[in-house]
């Protein structure tokens, strides 16, 4: 442009030195027609000056704005590679897309086997060897198939295909319930877990589409080969999982009505069955009111110490009775069923459980008949163990006892205070001894006292029924009200009340056998009381002598005192007047 810009200054000088030159010979109108013709050269200089100015300009502006959409395609490629970037490693371990992978093993395999088959039967000159490899391809293409068989005709194999809705069983006791519960929970996962695959393929759409509108631009930015077979790709894929998202949605809504489906009838039975045990429940509170007062009222006729406790043994059996059979009738459906099993399997239940029905079969017969109650003092003889105690319970099974202080602790246990179980089949095989049976509280009990032979035994007998009167009043008059009593339920003959005194010779002396009435819980007490009274007052008596083991030795003072066959021995002085004197 500076260039120019001389040449311009140039031409001006020069053609102001010729108009100096010539100003002389020219007129006044020639000079203004050669100053027209210049300044009309230097008007077409300086135009045409501009004209290469601008464009120039316009050139260098053409170039820059050239490297500023250069550089900015790249930052827009290098944007769109990075978003690309983000989607595929979002995308990297989808299950869906690696099931795809599978899918389209599956149909190269497939055309590689179909290639392999069709190889196999163009060539018909070919040698064994050829064959069995071809063979040998073609089994290897169908394991590899079989493998993924599920890919056959799904982009996701076998995840198209809902879970199965099993048949749930009717629900016919409580207990069904909670299996019902379970079904219920199961079919809720199962309907969330197909609702979560449509889910995740309309989520895997979306993302298909975004990443192939992203090759679309990127493409059109730069048009490379690869760009081009993404966007084949990605087009394929998407609509692949379009088509597998209609055919999952339309699954999955007939799938859900049918599990809502199932899911309501089994919510109707569950409602059935917790009406049902309402229901029972209603029942079993009447029959427990009813049972509640029929006990306080039969309270008012009966003691604790007589038969309200049996009794109400009795109402609380009857109540669980009817409780289990009211059970058993509801949640049964074929009565006559069971029944007919239970009559085939009676007898090996019969033997199997004996010593149990034999036991159950004695509670009913304690219960009926009255002979053992709850507080009453019982003996039991098992074998060679003897036991006397007081019952604590009756049970369906046992009797249940406590083992107290008595005589037969005394003599026979030598210890007291256990806890005994007895199986109620005990009172058909064994001994059992009520000491209170029928309200009888009082027990006939006995003292015997050896006297010597030379001793007066009528006035000890004498002394010893004044003792026992004395001692036993209060027993004897309770006994014999008692006895009355009895009169209308036993054939009592025997009545005697007072005490008895016995006398019988035995070989280590006259026995003087005292009999009196006592308390049943507390005959160790009276008996340690009249033994020492009886045996004082025969030692206040010079007549009356206890007998007991003694031994007499005589000193015989004969040359032979030990007998003619022996000789007899010299004995020391001393020790003989010893022997006399003792």
């Amino acid at each position: 442009m500076i260039k120019k810009l001389a040449i311009l200054l140039f031409i001006s000088c020069f053609l102001w030195a010729a108009e100096n030159d010539d100003i002389t010979t020219l007129d006044k109108k020639d000079k203004a027609e050669v100053k027209k013709i210049e300044q009309k050269i230097i008007n077409e200089k300086y135009e045409e000056a501009q004209k290469e100015l601008e464009i120039k300009k316009n050139q260098e502006l053409e170039d820059l704005k050239s490297k500023e959409q250069d550089l900015e395609n790249i930052a827009q490629i290098n944007t769109l590679i990075d978003t690309i970037s983000k989607i595929d490693l979002e995308l990297k371990d989808n299950i869906l897309l690696k099931r795809y992978s599978n899918y389209l093993s599956y149909s190269k395999i497939s055309t590689e086997l179909a290639i392999l088959r069709d190889t196999l039967k163009r060539k018909t000159n070919i040698t064994d060897e050829q064959a069995y490899q071809l063979h040998n391809k073609i089994r290897v293409k169908e394991n590899e198939l079989e493998l993924i068989d599920e890919y056959k005709g799904s982009p996701i194999g076998g995840l198209i295909n809902p879970p199965e809705i099993e048949k749930y069983e009717n629900i016919t006791n409580p207990f069904g319930i909670i299996n019902a519960l379970s079904q219920i929970k199961k079919l809720e996962n199962n309907k969330k877990i197909f609702k979560t695959l449509e889910s995740d393929i309309d989520y895997l759409t979306i993302k298909l589409d975004e990443e192939l509108l992203l090759y679309l631009e990127l493409f059109n930015l730069d048009q490379k080969p690869e760009y081009k077979e993404k966007i084949t790709f990605l087009d394929k894929q998407k609509k692949d999982f379009v088509m597998v998202l209609e055919i999952v949605s339309t699954t999955e809504e007939v799938y859900t009505r049918k599990i809502e489906q199932v899911i309501l009838e089994i919510k109707n039975q569950i409602s059935q069955q917790v009406q049902k045990m309402v229901v029972i429940f209603i029942i079993i509170m009447i029959l427990s009111v009813i049972a509640f007062l029929v006990k306080l009222a039969l309270k008012r006729y009966f003691s604790q110490n007589e038969n309200y406790y049996m009794i109400n043994k009795i109402i609380n059996f009857t109540l669980v009775f009817l409780i289990v059979m009211l059970i058993l009738f509801s949640y049964i459906d074929n009565v006559s069923y069971l029944v007919t099993i239970l009559g085939f399997a009676s007898a090996g239940i019969a033997i199997a459980l004996k010593d149990w029905f034999m036991s159950i079969f004695g509670w009913m017969v304690i219960v009926t008949s009255g002979s053992i109650q709850v507080g009453d003092r019982i003996k039991v003889n098992k074998g060679n163990v003897e036991t006397v105690g007081d019952v604590l319970d009756i049970s369906l099974f046992k009797i249940t006892i406590r083992e107290d202080i008595t005589l037969t602790s005394y003599m026979v246990n030598r210890r007291s205070g256990r806890i005994f179980f007895i199986p109620n089949n005990y009172i058909f095989s064994e001994l059992i001894s009520n000491y209170t049976h029928s309200g009888l509280r009082t027990v006939w009990d006995g003292i015997d006292i050896t006297i010597t032979f030379d001793s007066n035994h009528k006035k000890a007998q004498k002394i010893a029924r004044d003792i026992l009167k004395h001692y036993s009043k209060g027993y004897t008059d309770i006994t014999r009200k008692q006895l009355s009593k009895m009169r209308n339920k036993y054939q009592l003959r025997a009545t005697g009340v007072e005490p008895r005194v016995f006398t019988f010779v035995e070989p280590q002396g006259i026995v003087i056998s005292s009999w009196y009435l006592t308390n049943s819980y507390a005959a160790l007490v009276l008996r340690s009381t009249i033994s020492p009274e009886i045996l004082d007052a025969f030692m206040k008596e010079d007549d009356i002598h206890i007998a007991y083991p003694t031994q007499q030795i005589n000193i015989n003072r004969t040359d032979n005192a030990y007998g003619p066959a022996m000789k007899r021995k010299n004995v020391p002085k001393d020790l003989e007047d010893e022997i006399i004197q003792r």
